[in-house]
Order: C-alpha cells, then sequence, then structure tokens
C-alpha cells in the first residue's frame, strides 16, 4: 500500500508540479505571440474567446471575465474596434446599454491563428479512449473552477498569495 501511496504522491507531483505549469506557460507564450499577429493584446485575446465562447457581452461583463477594470475595458474594446475584431450593438434588452460582439472577421482570424494548436490537440487526444477524454474534460472543469475561486480570493482579500 506504501508504494501505491508513494506512486500517487509521485504522479500528483509530476501533474501539479511540472505538466500543467509548464502547459499553463506556453499557452501564455502562444496567446502573446497571437495578440502580436493580432496587432492586440494578451488581454484582447482572452476577450475575444470569452466573447467567442459566451457571445455578446456588455463592457462591464467582459471587464469582470477578463479582470479588468471598466476604464481599461474600454480602452481594450476600442482597440479590438479599430482592429476590426469587435462591434459595438445595441442592446435589444435595454436600449441605454450597449453589447460588444465578435465581427466574423475577428473570429476568422483568432480560429485561424489558433488552427494548428487545435489541430495537434485533436491529434494529440486521437490516441485516447472515451472515458479518457471524459476523464480530462472532468479534470479541466474543476481547474477551472479551482482557478477562478484563486482568482475571486486574490480579488477579495488583502491581495496576498
Amino acid at each position: 500500500m506504501a508504494n501505491a501511496d508513494q506512486e500517487r504522491e509521485r504522479l500528483l507531483g509530476e501533474l501539479i508540479g511540472a505538466a500543467v505549469p509548464s502547459w499553463a506557460i506556453r499557452v501564455v507564450q502562444l496567446n502573446g505571440v497571437v495578440a502580436t499577429r493580432l496587432g492586440v493584446t494578451d488581454t484582447d485575446v482572452q476577450c475575444l474567446h470569452v466573447l467567442g465562447q459566451y457571445g455578446p457581452a456588455t463592457p462591464g461583463e467582459l471587464a469582470k471575465r477578463v479582470n479588468l477594470t471598466t476604464g481599461s475595458a474600454s480602452r481594450m474594446i476600442d482597440r479590438l474596434v479599430d482592429a476590426g475584431c469587435v462591434r459595438r450593438i445595441p442592446d435589444p434588452g435595454d436600449r441605454r446599454r450597449v453589447l460588444i460582439e465578435p465581427t466574423q472577421e475577428g473570429l476568422e482570424r483568432v480560429g485561424n491563428a489558433y488552427a494548428g494548436l487545435i489541430s495537434r490537440t485533436r491529434d494529440d487526444l486521437g490516441g485516447f479512449a472515451d472515458e479518457e477524454l471524459r476523464v480530462l474534460l472532468r479534470f479541466l472543469a474543476a481547474a477551472e473552477r479551482s482557478t477562478a475561486a484563486e482568482v475571486h480570493r486574490f480579488q477579495s482579500d488583502d491581495g496576498r498569495p
């Protein structure tokens, strides 16, 4: 039993201490390269991902999702409008508000920028059984929730780790 516990700790250490952080760093690096190619910032790319995944949003909602102040979000939206990636549209539920929606061009540009990674990832996952893919999805959902909780914790307290 001790060997099984040691192996589990070794695997957890490898995942938590090396594999996940190394992958996260590579994702941040890729997002930076993509942002440079699109002529926007890393946070602007995050905004495009959010809009692509969740649809149009108010500037305030976008600010919260990408962890910006409302002023910084306004500048981000201006950059993305200038780059042709998003547009402002009237909110059909409240004509006093505006929504930000991705343009088809913006979605295509982001899609094209990540097409190589998507293809490679599809190939990487090709050898996984359906049950293994379900396990990966379960882990990624849990990791996203935990990461969001840590973001909230840092924002809620004195900001110290």
